[in-house]
């Protein structure tokens, strides 16, 4: 064999291995929430963060700020700060190769999380044609975070960027356009959304598992719990395989409907929320709550704690979170009751109590009653906006509709006093009249459709509309349908089936039919006086396990 050959071959060997103990030219790579048409947070420390090879350099140059970092253990993170709001810009990345972003903005960027009524999509709503022909907004942009359930937190996201407009919005949260669209409009700054939800999912999912753990009712009532419904839901689905494999062996149809798992707390914190973290953000909102009805009285503290952790591992302080009270839905009972719908709705409210920057959106006026997903959700975005306008921006509006204070037992009457009452109360038609006159040919009673009653006073020339939904107990906590009368910023109330009442409910139903108002046209919110039993408490057999 030639010589020659032989050396070149060995040679090109030799090359071959001595390259391969070089390190990597790894090339520098963004995190996935940085694309195009993106929104970076302004006046806040905007973190910018990638991958590299280690010992590299990366330099990030903005508008008139250049950062630059030495990559660690492969990662790299600079800082922008106090951007002004504007653009759009180009935001350049580089070290041993180069990246442009372009068609960025800086503005107020907010997460929209929850379950399906956060998730659907503006196509699936009231009015969709129209509503997503008139979308075009360059100075809105939406991002969503593509599903994944995962078992240990993921660190990065597949999610990019897009300019707000027909072609986009079709698809995205509803609830979460109407919000953002509504706040751009009075901040006249760029908005971006990131929305990140699933329908169907409990709270304790969007939590990280060592959170639940900490708390010993969650790792028991939780944790615990579900690792034994797992093991026999795995159970139930090896014997449907074995069922199916049989029937399919024999050539006979097979129509039973395969075993479903159930939700693995943190499931979605990993694969969802863990990746967007630390981007920059103002706020979130938060539309969820179904699933977690049946534990309601649970959901007064797990709520809570989820928001508090959210907020800590951000590490952003206590960014606004705005949640949304749950619709109306199942069936209207005709005689007061109790309802775990309603306490989960105590629950949310609670939240707003016992954490700081929080805040609770009424949608009492949108729900139907045999549809979980009402389709009307312009008013959900609309009153999220204005909560978040008071709330994170400080502007001296009214965002709330009337909200209890206290309550006085006398003289046979209920006193309810309240809160955000704005210009003052009053009682709004809830549907279509019916018009009859009074005996004495005087007054022109009318009747909704909903059966609310309406009088005509000949002598006033005013239409009075009767309240709805105030309900009365005494100390039996049998509970009563009560005439309610609105006196200045007050409600009071009267029943002749209880003399002497000590509780007062308002809207305390699965289907509350309400129509208390404030005059600046919000809704007011369910409450009770009392503090009877609740009907998802656990019971004291549950607590000593």
């Amino acid at each position: 064999m030639n010589p020659r050959f032989l050396f070149s071959r060995s040679f090109r060997l030799v090359l071959l291995l001595l390259l391969a103990a070089l390190p990597a030219r790894a090339e520098v790579r963004l995190h996935g929430l940085f694309t195009d048409n993106m929104v970076l947070q302004r006046h806040a420390s905007v973190p910018v963060w990638g991958w590299a090879a280690d010992g590299e350099e990366v330099t990030v140059q903005f508008r008139d700020q250049k950062v630059s970092t030495v990559a660690k253990g492969g990662k790299w993170m600079v800082r922008l700060k106090n951007l002004k709001a504007g653009g759009p810009d180009e935001l350049k990345v580089t070290g041993r190769n180069g990246l442009t972003l372009r068609n960025v903005l800086v503005g107020e960027v907010w997460i929209a999380s929850g379950q399906s009524n956060m998730e659907m999509a503006l196509r699936s709503c009231f009015n969709a044609e129209a509503e997503i022909a008139a979308t075009a907004n360059p100075m809105l942009r939406l991002c969503t975070v593509p599903k994944l359930k995962a078992n240990a937190p993921v660190d990065d996201v597949t999610a990019p960027w897009a300019e707000c407009g027909p072609a986009t919005t079709p698809g995205f949260s509803a609830v979460a356009y109407y919000f953002a669209r509504d706040l751009q409009k009075a901040l006249q700054v760029p908005v971006g959304v990131i929305h990140t939800s699933w329908g169907g999912s409990p709270a304790e999912v969007w939590m990280r598992e060592e959170v639940l753990s900490a708390n010993p009712g969650f790792k028991r009532d939780i944790l615990d719990s579900y690792a034994a419904g797992a093991k026999r839901a795995q159970e139930a689905l090896a014997t449907w395989q074995k069922e199916e494999a049989e029937a399919k062996k024999e050539g006979q149809p097979f129509t039973k409907r395969r075993p479903s798992l159930a939700w693995k707390p943190g499931e979605l914190y990993n694969g969802m929320i863990a990746n967007l973290i630390p981007y920059a953000i103002k706020g979130a909102i938060w539309y969820q709550g179904e699933s977690n009805a049946g534990r309601a009285h649970q959901y007064r503290t797990l709520f809570p704690e989820m928001v508090r952790h959210w907020r800590h591992d951000w590490g952003q302080g206590d960014f606004t979170f705005l949640q949304v009270q749950l619709a109306p839905f199942t069936a209207i009972r005709a005689e007061p009751t109790n309802s775990n719908w309603a306490e989960l709705r105590e629950a949310q409210i609670h939240a707003t109590k016992v954490l700081p920057k929080a805040g609770s959106v009424v949608i009492t006026d949108v729900g139907e009653e045999k549809d979980i997903h009402p389709k009307k959700k312009e008013p959900v975005g609309a009153r999220l906006a204005l909560a978040a306008r008071a709330i994170t921006y400080g502007e001296k509006i009214v965002y709330s509709g009337p909200t209890y204070k206290s309550a006085k037992f006398r003289d046979g009457q209920a006193i309810i006093s309240f809160d955000h009452v704005g210009q003052g109360l009053e009682a709004r038609s809830l549907g279509g009249l019916n018009m009859t006159f009074s005996p004495d040919g005087k007054q022109l009673v009318t009747t909704g459709s909903d059966g609310a009653a309406h009088v005509w006073d000949a002598s006033t020339g005013k239409l009075a509309t009767a309240l709805r939904g105030f309900s009365v107990a005494g100390e039996d906590q049998k509970f009563f349908w009560a005439k309610a009368e609105i006196q200045g910023d007050k409600v009071v109330l009267s029943s002749p089936d209880v003399p002497r009442p000590v509780a007062a409910r308002f809207g305390w139903a699965d289907f509350p039919v309400v129509n208390l108002w404030n005059k600046d046209g919000l809704p007011a919110s369910p409450f009770r006086t009392d503090d009877f039993p609740m009907v998802t408490a656990p019971k004291l057999t549950e607590v000593k396990k």
